[in-house]
């Protein structure tokens, strides 16, 4: 190989998200016409390469804590499978504040193709699951824990509860808007932000091991001085995509 192509593949793996044993989803389900509505903002929220960066594969048991509209609890469920299981859950204080999300889950989860789905609630500071998980998965949520309206759940009491419901190899990704470095959590009740460096430290030290962090949801031009409800960066805010394993 000369010394051009040398560099350009250089540059190319420099460039990628860094993604330990990802594999792309099969079309069949990204494709699948239970997500056309969610398909046409893939673009954006880039669910397919979250979800392989997540090592999403069929049989799986996945956590999806916090999951909003459901986005990305419908391509769980689809690509685990029906060997597999999806966990969708709200902490009780949570729910009080977002109804109706978790009983419009329980609707789709009642039909076909979405039966693997399982709607649960529970006390914040009291996370669980009902059998050991291959993956816990949060999006824009983590930030919340340490809140008044979540009751300050410490992270530490968060962490140690999800590496204690993981099989050993198992992951826990989290995705939230980035905050200003050094900021630590003193935005994440005004502007919803958080510093990844601060996630990092928060969760490594629960015994888990930083596996890596993917770039999909990187906007460099967010300033992150705005609230993420701004009209001016809602929906494009910098987001970071972290990934840790619990050791086997």
């Amino acid at each position: 190989m000369n010394r051009s192509l040398l560099a350009a593949a250089l540059t190319a793996v420099l460039a990628a998200p860094m993604a330990s044993h990802a594999a792309a989803l099969p079309a069949s389900v990204v494709a699948s016409p239970a997500r056309a509505a969610d398909a046409k903002i893939d673009a954006r929220r880039k669910g397919p390469e979250i979800a392989a960066f997540a090592e999403v594969k069929p049989g799986q048991r996945v956590y999806d804590l916090i999951p909003g509209g459901g986005y990305f609890t419908r391509l769980f469920s689809l690509a685990v499978g029906p060997s597999g299981r999806v966990y969708a859950v709200w902490p009780d204080e949570y729910d009080k504040v977002s109804k109706p999300d978790s009983d419009v889950m329980r609707k789709m989860a009642a039909a076909a193709p979405f039966t693997n789905v399982r709607v649960l609630t529970q006390p914040a500071k009291a996370f669980s699951a009902p059998e050991l998980l291959d993956l816990v998965f949060t999006s824009q949520n983590y930030h919340d824990y340490p809140d008044p309206f979540m009751g300050k759940v410490d992270p530490a009491v968060l962490n140690a509860a999800v590496y204690k419901a993981l099989k050993p190899g198992g992951l826990f990704v989290i995705v939230d808007h980035r905050g200003r470095p050094g900021t630590g959590m003193k935005e994440t009740d005004t502007l919803h932000r958080i510093d990844a460096a601060t996630v990092k430290q928060q969760v490594t030290a629960a015994g888990f091991r930083f596996e890596g962090e993917s770039k999909l949801l990187a906007n460099p031009k967010d300033p992150l001085t705005a609230t993420v409800f701004d009209k001016s960066i809602r929906g494009r805010t910098d987001q970071f995509i972290l990934k840790f394993r619990k050791p086997r």
